[in-house]
């Protein structure tokens, strides 16, 4: 099935006469969508709106569509929530004539094109979208008026330990220590720079640095050229030193590669034959 119109959907003129009818519903009779993609709500966030709601009332009508039960949240779980905790006893709602699956695409793309959205309960929904409506990143993207590399970075999230992605549901690390995380091959790692995250209160940058130090491999760094050159011409150099005090007399190395010369300079034969004597000492 490919996805619909999406919060085109929420407007007026889309759907039935009923969609068009605000009425007064008992909050009693409102039963909360079970496919909400948001699973965690803020509770210090759902006071202040419930503070806002006594004062003001709700301004926004929730969505909720008719079901054998009742009526079913569409879109507005927050502002039903801090309906009942401010004490109402009726909240507006705008009732849509629409069938199961097209009000999960409603609640999934207006829960999406929220600011507030937990980034792992973004990646669910998107996921949903995706599996749900069988279409493309790309299509997606287009529809959600967003990046497709956004969504595929987002996605990305869901092959996180369930002990990290807890931690960025309850928003102990963000996004961007998420992706620092990520960076981590190993599953072990990835929760132990989590947890190192979450109890030094690392920033990004740091937590970015650590895992760039975790994925080095172990043993010697490559050497340079230039670094290699100078080492050769240190040990030469070393070498020269050592013979011409051994045999007392001038030494020359002229390396070619891997090959090369030893000069020895003598100044009469009597100088040779204490030269060629201090060579075959040892022999």
């Amino acid at each position: 099935m490919a996805l619909g119109k999406g919060l085109g959907a929420l407007l007026p003129e889309f759907g039935q006469a009923e969609s068009r009818a605000l009425l007064y519903c008992g909050i009693e009779e409102i039963l909360p969508n079970r496919s909400q993609p948001r699973k965690h709500f803020d509770e210090s966030k759902i006071e202040e709106l419930a503070a806002s709601i006594k004062e003001k009332g709700v301004l926004e009508p929730l969505i909720v569509r008719r079901t054998d039960q009742g009526y079913e949240l569409i879109v507005g779980e927050r502002r039903w929530r801090a309906a009942q905790k401010a004490g109402l006893k009726e909240v507006p709602v705008l009732v849509k004539k629409v069938e199961g699956r097209e009000a999960l695409e409603i609640s999934l793309i207006e829960n999406l094109q929220r600011e507030d959205l937990n980034p792992i309960e973004a990646a669910e929904a998107f996921k949903r979208l995706l599996e749900e409506f069988n279409i493309s990143q790309e299509d997606l993207s287009k529809r959600m008026g967003k990046d497709r590399t956004t969504i595929t970075n987002t996605l990305r999230l869901l092959k996180l330990p369930p002990e990290v992605r807890d931690q960025l549901l309850q928003n102990r690390i963000t996004s961007g220590h998420a992706r620092a995380i990520l960076s981590l091959e190993s599953k072990e790692k990835q929760k132990e720079l989590c947890a190192l995250i979450v109890k030094k209160g690392l920033s990004v940058r740091e937590a970015e640095a650590i895992a760039k130090r975790w994925s080095e491999k172990p043993g010697k760094r490559p050497v340079s050229p230039l670094k290699k050159r100078d080492d050769t011409e240190s040990q030469l150099s070393s070498l020269k030193d050592s013979l011409r005090k051994y045999l007392g007399t001038k030494v020359h190395i002229a390396p070619k590669g891997k090959r090369g010369k030893i000069e020895i300079e003598y100044y009469s034969h009597e100088d040779l034959e204490r030269i060629v004597e201090a060579i075959l000492k040892n022999a």
